[in-house]
């Protein structure tokens, strides 16, 4: 009986999995065909609620700890499947239709670019090469296709019926700058090292000031892509300043720059507590 339990245990955190991919696969079906602006919204929350079972499956494995390879390839194919085709389909029904060809090419780069950096980062995880716990390596998928259904969500009204191609301009850029940061080597914070203190709990009280400033002004929607946008900035700025000081470093004569990085190789890295592979299907 306690054999028995325990394999039901494993099943928890893949049923979480397979939840997300249930509610990918519902939005791919709102999204076929002829669907109607109602039809899209519907899809983009089917895709927001699939990004809240993606974010348990890892933590619900370290409570029951029931990590294993298996849950961390199913959490991939389940992303490929909620954050790629259903975002990349939602997008192109939603607004790029009507550029044609191009629509339809930036629309399957936003799925190949989400699959290419779910591939990397399992070689990776695979190499024993996890990085840093306190940075993803790249925009995380589910945060790309949150950026999508937030839009949509908020817009989709104006753009369901809308003629003009040149109104889906727009979105057509920020589609090609999410695949971009996808597949690149921008930083992203994952606030893991982020711990209860008086400047934590500013910055939260500040965040949560602004959302709530922004669905005063216009809609609750809005707060959603102005928190998806804030932190697409960060991580552009954050990464953009580190290109700098690596410059600015490049410059100090060879002796200095060995006794800087030799201070720096002393100072604790934020690695993480427990090492558990679950932390590796997290926003991957």
């Amino acid at each position: 009986m306690q054999i028995n339990l325990r394999k039901a245990m494993f099943v928890l955190p893949n049923l979480f999995t397979v939840s997300s991919i249930f509610l990918g696969f519902y939005a791919l079906t709102l999204s076929a065909g002829d669907a109607t602006p109602a039809q899209l919204y519907q899809a983009a929350l089917a895709i927001f609620f699939a990004m809240f079972f993606d974010a348990f499956d890892g933590r619900v494995a370290r409570m029951t700890k029931t990590q294993s390879d298996f849950g961390v390839q199913l959490d991939s194919l389940a992303d490929v499947i909620s954050f790629g085709a259903a975002p990349a389909l939602l997008v192109y029904k939603w607004a790029l239709a009507p550029l044609g060809f191009i629509g339809l090419f930036f629309s399957f780069a936003f799925a190949a670019c989400g699959a290419l950096r779910l591939a990397r980062f399992n070689v990776l995880a695979q190499r024993g090469d996890k990085g840093s716990s306190a940075f993803f390596v790249g925009l995380p998928i589910p945060l790309a296709a949150g950026t999508i259904t937030a839009l949509v969500i908020a817009h989709y009204k104006e753009f369901g019926a809308a003629t003009n191609p040149a109104t889906r301009v727009p979105v057509l850029v920020v589609v090609a700058l999410l695949s971009f940061l996808m597949v690149s080597t921008v930083r992203y914070r994952t606030f893991k090292d982020v711990h209860l203190s008086a400047r934590s709990l500013s910055a939260f009280v500040l965040a949560s000031a602004v959302g709530l400033a922004v669905a005063y002004a216009t809609r609750a929607s809005f707060a959603l892509v102005v928190y998806m946008g804030a932190y697409i900035a960060m991580g552009l700025a954050e990464s953009l300043f580190e290109k700098a000081r690596t410059l600015d470093r490049s410059r100090l004569p060879p002796d200095v720059r060995a006794e800087l990085d030799a201070d720096e190789a002393l100072e604790p890295g934020p690695e993480d507590v427990d090492g558990d592979k679950a932390e590796q299907d997290e926003y991957i």
